[in-house]
């Protein structure tokens, strides 16, 4: 079948449905999602039953760009830097150092087993250098397992934060490949200008954005999470169009918003939750069309020794040696290890070298392919034994809730409140979103001349109004009687 406008729809929404049904089902065996989505692509291609003919690698590329722009921005939302502050620095080194031990030793590896280059086998090397956030916990959600202390804001770090370097080795060693006559220096100069003006980009759109958002005002509460979407795609073209890592910028830029306070919050990320969703399931199943199954058979050998040597070897010597002076477990240290599972990204890294045309450039995407595959399959399915192995795992009644948690599935706190708002007090005439409210401390609902009003971060407080409040503690309560109480200076 060849896809056409006039067919494109029904078989996008069927095998999107297929793709929800079927990930629901996984759930019960344990069964990665993101390999089901794969398969469900496959099986639907040009070598599968569903006989759909797709072999556009730049149409592929155009779609993963798009899908890891959600993705990302997605991830950075709900990191929470409460959580993720006490382990910064480890989560930045495995995202850059760990990442460049991961490329370097696979690379020496792949030109050992190969024909390939060195500049050939560390461009291998970098596109699978990167884990894969989005189908670790899933499975770990999946498996209602939790993780102890700070490991899994380690792991959301690391994942999240990890593809902007695999980008950048990616691109420098396409281009080492590419002009063979320059040399590994020429490249460092094109690193720094990517992760610094990336860096700084992401941080820089991040505040405008804040601004934006709670500046504006809209007639309907559904275009702000529109309005998010335009900033997440200036962000990233922005960054890009300067020579900064767009990635980069908009996981920076999602991670400074996710944690201020904005108007209509809950609901940006209750749709970017559901967004970051179909786009893993639209990249995936692209992905799967990709590929053509009788063209990855005839390297399941030599894919399946790298894949090997990636989870057993080059992933644990670059996580022990990137936590060498860091105090940390050793158990941890081996689930970290474990935890290294190749998703979607590589493949998409991989249609570069078939768009740059380079000789071994099919042979690369097919390798890649299967390791991704393999890594999920092997990985992706052990990763709640071997937490409760290395004895990482918390048992469920002992599963933290985060605050982003506790905003999206709205549960409730230890107490309610209720607070009158008098005439010469400082909030009188104030958006909610302008009081510096505190984080942990909800506003559920207004009484205003009799009525009840749901209130949302534009939502402007008059005398007289009710506010009845839940918070977890006298503390919190403390600092809502501060910003709301406060009478105005004379």
């Amino acid at each position: 079948m060849t896809l056409t406008i006039e067919n494109i729809l029904l078989v996008g929404s069927i095998l999107l449905f297929v793709s929800i049904v079927v990930g629901k089902t996984s759930y019960k065996f344990g069964v990665p999602t993101l390999l089901l989505f794969l398969a469900i692509g496959m099986l639907a291609g040009s070598d599968g039953i569903g006989g759909i003919r797709f072999n556009d690698p730049k149409a592929a590329q155009f779609i993963g760009i798009v899908s890891l722009n959600f993705i990302l921005f997605s991830g950075g939302l709900d990191t929470n830097w409460t959580s993720v502050k006490p382990i910064l620095r480890e989560g930045l080194v495995l995202s850059t150092i760990g990442v460049l031990l991961t490329a370097v030793t696979l690379g020496a590896f792949v030109k050992l087993v190969t024909d390939f280059t060195i500049y050939e086998s560390m461009l291998l090397g970098s596109i699978v250098s990167s884990t894969d956030a989005a189908a670790v916990f899933s499975i770990l959600r999946s498996k209602s397992l939790a993780l102890k202390t700070n490991l899994r804001p380690t792991l959301e770090l690391e994942s999240g934060s990890n593809d902007p370097m695999a980008y950048v080795l990616t691109i420098a060693f396409l281009t080492l490949v590419i002009n063979q006559d320059l040399g590994i220096a020429s490249i460092i100069p094109l690193f720094f200008q990517q992760m610094i003006l990336g860096g700084i980009a992401g941080f820089a759109f991040g505040r405008l954005s804040k601004f934006i958002i709670n500046s504006i005002k809209l007639d309907f509460e559904g275009l702000y999470p529109v309005l998010v979407i335009a900033l997440m795609f200036i962000t990233f073209s922005a960054t890009d169009f300067v020579g900064g890592n767009g990635f980069l910028a908009i996981y920076i830029c999602a991670v400074y918003l996710g944690n201020q306070v904005l108007i209509h919050k809950k609901t940006i990320l209750k749709m970017y939750d559901g967004l970051a969703w179909l786009m893993q399931i639209v990249l995936f199943l692209t992905l799967g069309l990709l590929v053509f199954p009788s063209r990855v058979f005839p390297y399941m050998g030599i894919g399946l020794l790298i894949s090997i040597f990636l989870i057993l070897v080059a992933r644990p010597v670059s996580v022990f040696i990137s936590m060498m002076f860091f105090k940390m477990k050793l158990r941890r240290r081996f689930y970290i290890s474990w935890v290294g599972l190749r998703g979607a990204v590589p493949i998409v890294f991989a249609t570069y070298p078939l768009l740059a045309g380079i000789e071994k450039a099919d042979v690369i995407f097919n390798i890649v392919f299967f390791i991704s595959v393999t890594s999920v399959l092997i990985q992706g399915t052990t990763l709640s034994i071997f937490a409760k192995w290395m004895h990482v795992a918390l048992p469920e009644k002992a599963k933290p809730i985060t605050e982003i948690e506790k905003l999206i599935l709205e549960l409730p706190k230890s107490s309610l409140q209720e607070f009158e708002i008098l005439p010469d007090f400082r909030a009188v005439s104030k958006r909610i979103v302008d009081l510096n409210f505190p984080k942990s401390a909800f506003i559920v609902m207004i009484k205003r001349n009799g009525e009840y009003i749901r209130p949302g971060g534009s939502t402007e407080l008059e005398s007289k109004d009710v506010l009845m409040v839940l918070a977890d503690n006298e503390e919190d309560f403390a600092q809502v009687e501060e910003c709301l109480y406060k009478p105005i200076s004379k």
